[in-house]
């Protein structure tokens, strides 16, 4: 039994986080973003992509729009990458 208990008590919460957001999506969404980028410091940006999917989804079941972002051809930080070289040309084509 206790374990139904605990989870009427974290559906409890998840129910009332839920309406503070909401009531306060600037507020929830900066909040969300903030911890976000926590996890993102703390795994290095080995993640970055998943830590964001997971923040934008955790925005959707909250009723909070997620913000657009731009083009990101990447996922985290790339240390040392260099654009391979153009092909070359063979002289006469």
């Amino acid at each position: 039994m206790p374990l139904f208990r605990r989870l009427a008590v974290l559906a409890t919460a998840a129910e009332a986080a839920r309406r503070y957001a909401k009531s306060n999506p600037d507020k929830a969404a900066r909040l969300v973003d903030q911890a976000a980028q926590f996890v993102d410091k703390q795994t290095k940006g080995r993640y970055s992509g998943q830590i964001r999917g997971a923040a934008d989804t955790a925005k959707r079941a909250a009723g909070i729009r997620p913000a657009p972002r731009p083009y990101d051809p990447g996922f985290g930080p790339n240390p040392g990458y260099t654009a391979p070289p153009p092909p070359r040309q063979e002289p006469g084509h």
